[in-house]
């Protein structure tokens, strides 16, 4: 998967990217408002594993954000399963010194976009720690509503606080529409709506 924006890129994670994902992940900032499965310290081991469990992923849900050809950050999706087979969590992290430039909020829209169109998901949504605001504002100019707080939900660097959820829905299938491919392909289509 690779989706092309203005700021960044976001794609498939390569073998290649490991030096650059543990040197920005390797951030207590970064590590404070994710899971504890992020490693802290992040190093180079962390990040090869990381990336051959991606690329071991089908279909594949975790993916880089390059900016400049450097893998800067991560977004990716957690599958629900069983009755909440189409709902995906979204995860995402970005590297310090690209805060700021509005790099995760496409990077979230367009991941948004692509899971619902390419993925059949009818629902998305993010688990943020209270004191997360930064991640708060990203969901909710991605499109993102907050749903609910829920109390004492998580525990993080010895502390019991809460998960606030925003969500985006689908509430309808997306209609693939095929593009016309010539100019006789449209002159057809028009011919057609007149009639």
């Amino acid at each position: 998967m690779r989706l092309v924006l203005p700021r960044c890129t976001v794609r498939d994670w390569r073998r290649s990217d490991a030096d650059s994902l543990a040197r920005q992940a390797d951030n207590p900032k970064i590590w404070r408002n994710v899971r504890d499965l992020f490693p802290h310290p992040y190093r180079r081991r962390d990040a090869v594993q990381f990336i051959a469990r991606a690329l071991a992923q089908r279909p594949r849900m975790q993916f880089a954000i390059v900016v400049g050809g450097r893998a800067v950050g991560g977004i990716g999706l957690i599958p629900g399963t069983d009755i909440s087979r189409l709902t995906a969590e979204i995860g995402f992290w970005l590297g310090e010194e690209f805060w700021g430039r509005g790099i995760m909020t496409a990077a979230v829209r367009a991941l948004t976009r692509f899971a619902f169109f390419n993925r059949g998901l009818r629902r998305i949504q993010a688990n943020v720690i209270e004191w997360n605001r930064a991640s708060m504002r990203v969901l909710a100019k991605a499109g993102y509503a907050r749903e609910a707080r829920l109390q004492l939900a998580v525990t993080k660097q010895g502390r019991t606080v809460d998960d606030i959820i925003y969500a985006a829905v689908r509430r309808k299938r997306p209609a693939v529409t095929p593009r016309p491919t010539s100019m006789s392909a449209v002159k057809r289509k028009r011919a057609r709506r007149k009639s």
